[in-house]
């Protein structure tokens, strides 16, 4: 059973003084047997336009997928490294995360994501990032 749900992301690069980056939206919100689903449509002012995203809620995992103009599957678990293809318009990028932490706080009517990962593309340097959603059902 899927419900309505508002959907707020944060994204804060650490290693910079930069302003975190909010995006909220509205999107729905279901569990299946142990996993939770919440799904959005990306805006214009995340620059994909056109993608979907669902968000795969577990105790002690976080999958991040879009579908779209944009394409990716980012995998979370603590303590975990992470290799994906990151499609975009302009071509593949390979993604590189390792999960530094991630604290999953869930129920029927929504709750909080954290997850502290470095992420590199294509072997650069990693951007230390943090990342909190928080859904209301």
């Amino acid at each position: 059973m899927s419900k309505r749900a508002l959907i707020s992301i944060v994204s804060k690069q650490r290693s910079k003084d930069e302003e975190a980056i909010e995006v909220k939206t509205p999107g729905s919100f279901s569990k299946d047997d142990y996993i939770y689903r919440a799904i959005y449509d990306e805006t214009e002012i995340s620059g994909m336009e056109g993608t979907t995203t669902t968000l795969e809620i577990e105790p002690d995992k976080f999958v991040l997928i879009r579908e779209g103009s944009t394409s990716t599957r980012m995998e979370f678990m603590k303590d975990n490294r992470y290799t994906t293809l990151y499609n975009t318009p302009y071509g593949p990028l390979e993604l590189i995360i390792l999960t530094k932490d991630l604290k999953v706080n869930v129920n029927d009517k929504g709750g909080e994501v954290y997850v502290n990962y470095d992420m590199s593309v294509s072997g650069q340097t990693p951007q230390k990032t943090e990342l909190k959603i928080d859904i209301k059902a």
